[in-house]
């Protein structure tokens, strides 16, 4: 009998474990592949790519990243060390109202600011109302198309990441710390700069590294603003050179990239367990303010949330609402989000269930190896959507070809491209990228139910499917549900993946909008933007009603500690 019953939990341990092994091997696949087309490419091509492209690309892309680094640090470390050391007017507001600008997308910011600052739209219009003045380029305005002005424009939209990390960091740490360094004579700088800032630096550490990926990430607003990166660069290679080999190469100096924004991130949290003990009986109170203080610090907290969310989303409603009224609701629109929510649905439900194989294999056989597979799922969100892209066209292709083959000779039978250029490539894009955000925020959901329970029912005579469907699923509800939205909104949300691997006359909200950005007709876009946006809204009020908690799974992408789902 126990013989039976050791063989029967041996073999589900070990079906776990196989699922979750295949899974980690196609999450990180794509990487080997990259490495593989990156050698293909001519002797020839990397002089070329050397001499021609990379200098300009690394030269601003790594001005890029300074400048929005530098930029998010300073607005999101304020921003957090403000609203959890002070009580100003209005606080409890701008306090969850500070993660409005990650409803919106950077190149939906980027769509509508070029409109907003253009000679003909409504700020320099207005300036030249008051100033008198009738001919447009008589009034000459710093251009939005600038490094300067992508700089700000991806520091508005990536503060949070910091901004949500080192608020949580802050309120870890103890009051009767604050009541010490204030005994000793210390005062509110001194305070901040030696004793807070040095103990949240984990949590710094991990949002600056979230921000700097994903403006690595961004396509759109910088190929809108006209800095040349290295993502704007991989695409202009393949789709306007067509050379996948060397968009291969420059993505393979991407993600050395990466690895050493990873590097640094683990840097940064070093001696990070000696940071802020476990035992925290109180947080600090916040000091009331009052007078021109008060007021000085809510201009500050407002004027981030206004530049990064209020302007952008106002005026694209404002174009939507007119542009509705004067053609109506396209047909094309339509479609283009039947298309959006069809193709983001369909990822969801694949992602949550393969997150949840990732998640409760840990559940079931803990170890080294499990965990390892766990953190190699994680991998996929590391990686830009462009570098993911590049890397599943040959295999893909490889695969349809090899199935064609077979359809000829066994069946006389071409069967075409099943996967290169259809959902499917997709779906599996969005997977390999996404796949942390389910697993994280379903294992840190099982961390929740204690393991007395597993042990109480398998005692009462449950099986492992009773256990699993009847008692961990329905404790899971809110985990899962709250993957599967965040899941959902960043498939939406995803453009550089969607762009380059979207099926044939394929087009959803993100690439309709990319579309009309690029031929320059911004109120063609607005309703898709708007659209966007409002999809964007929904994990911020997720995280909101949570009282802000950093992030919702406690996963590492990889090594970076998300206490959140990526939003």
């Amino acid at each position: 009998m126990l013989k039976r019953l050791h063989g029967r939990i041996f073999s589900v341990s070990h079906a776990w474990l196989v699922v979750s092994g295949l899974l980690a091997f196609l999450a990180v696949a794509p990487l080997v592949v990259l490495v593989g087309i990156a050698a293909e490419g001519s002797g020839a091509l990397w002089p070329h790519l050397m001499a021609y492209v990379l200098p300009t690309a690394i030269v601003q892309t790594g001005i890029l990243l300074f400048g929005v680094g530098a930029f998010v640090l300073i607005v999101g470390v304020g921003a957090a060390w403000a609203v959890t050391a002070y009580d100003f007017t209005g606080r409890r507001i701008i306090e969850w109202a500070l993660l409005l600008p990650l409803a919106v997308p950077t190149y939906v910011v980027a769509f509508a600011y070029l409109d907003i600052l253009h000679p003909l739209g409504p700020v320099q219009s207005l300036l030249r109302d008051l100033l008198g003045i009738v001919n447009p380029g008589d009034l000459k305005l710093p251009d939005i198309r600038s490094m300067a002005g992508c700089i700000l424009l991806l520091g508005f939209v990536l503060y949070p990441y910091v901004y949500l990390s080192s608020r949580a960091m802050f309120l870890l740490q103890p009051a009767s710390l604050m009541e010490s360094a204030r005994t000793l004579g210390a005062g509110p700088i001194a305070i901040f700069w030696h004793v807070a800032l040095p103990a949240a630096r984990p949590g710094i550490a991990v949002g600056g590294s979230l921000a700097l990926m994903e403006a690595l990430n961004d396509i759109g607003a910088a190929q809108f603003l006209g800095v040349q990166t290295l993502t704007v660069s991989i695409y202009s290679t393949w789709v306007n050179r067509s050379s996948l080999s060397g968009a291969a190469q420059i993505a393979l100096l991407m993600l050395a990239i990466v690895l050493v924004l990873i590097l640094l991130e683990r840097w940064g949290r070093r001696h990070r367990d000696d940071a802020v003990g476990s035992d925290i009986a109180e947080s600090m109170v916040p000091k009331p303010l009052t007078g021109f203080a008060n007021y000085a610090l809510m201009s500050f907290l407002v004027l981030p949330i206004f530049l990064g969310f209020v302007a952008p989303a106002l005026f694209l409603v404002v174009e939507a609402i007119a542009r509705i009224d004067e053609a109506g609701l396209s047909q094309a629109i339509i479609a283009e989000t039947g298309n959006t929510i069809f193709i983001a649905a369909a990822a969801t439900i694949i992602i949550v269930v393969t997150g949840f194989c990732m998640a409760y294999a840990v559940r079931l056989v803990p170890g080294k190896l499990t965990g390892l597979f766990l953190r190699a799922g994680a991998l996929g969100y590391a990686i830009p959507g462009t570098v993911l892209a590049i890397s599943l066209l040959v295999p893909l292709a490889a695969f349809d070809n090899a199935v064609d083959a077979l359809a000829q000779s066994w069946f006389g039978i071409s069967t075409g491209l099943l996967l290169s250029g259809s959902g499917a490539a997709l779906i599996y894009a969005y997977a390999a990228r996404f796949m942390v955000i389910a697993s994280g925020g379903i294992e840190a959901g099982l961390n929740k139910i204690s393991l007395s329970i597993d042990e109480t029912a398998a005692t009462l005579g449950a099986g492992r499917r009773a256990i699993t469907g009847l008692l961990h699923l329905p404790l899971l509800r809110p985990a899962l549900a709250s993957a599967a939205l965040l899941v959902f909104v960043d498939c939406i949300k995803e453009l550089p993946a969607t762009l380059l691997l979207r099926p044939f006359d394929f087009e959803t909200l993100a690439t309709h909008l990319y579309a009309e950005a690029s031929r320059g007709t911004y109120e063609d876009g607005s309703i898709a933007a708007v659209l966007i946006i409002m999809a964007g809204l929904a994990p911020i009020i997720l995280l909101s009603r949570l009282s802000l908690p950093v992030k919702a799974n406690d996963a590492e992408v990889p090594e970076l500690k998300l206490n959140s789902a990526a939003i």
